[in-house]
């Protein structure tokens, strides 16, 4: 029996083929690439830096990192309403007390 078209996808595109296009975002704290990862193609467990929830496997969520990083390991996953939020919520770590 022969494959049909869709046999076969996504093995040769690699797993970035299945996550939306990079945008760039400017925020206050600087420029932001921003890339949508759909609910398919979230495979592991995340942890969100805004709520401190996990992003489930099946979760559609955002992966972000500050542009001109080339360091993975400074990419993040957030919840899609949590990385809309962010600025308005303290950074980690830095309660109302601790604001200038």
């Amino acid at each position: 029996m022969r494959p049909g078209p869709a046999a076969g996808r996504g093995e040769d595109e690699g797993p970035t083929a299945r996550l939306g296009p990079e945008r760039t975002e400017t925020w206050p704290d600087g420029d932001w690439v921003v890339r949508s990862v759909p609910g398919p193609a979230a495979t592991k467990t995340y942890r969100c830096p805004g709520c401190d929830q996990e992003i489930r496997p099946g979760v559609a969520h955002v992966v972000v990192w500050l542009s001109g990083s080339a360091d993975a390991g400074g990419r993040r996953h957030w919840h899609n309403p949590c990385w809309q939020r962010r600025p308005r919520r303290p950074a980690p770590g830095q309660g109302r007390r601790n604001r200038g």
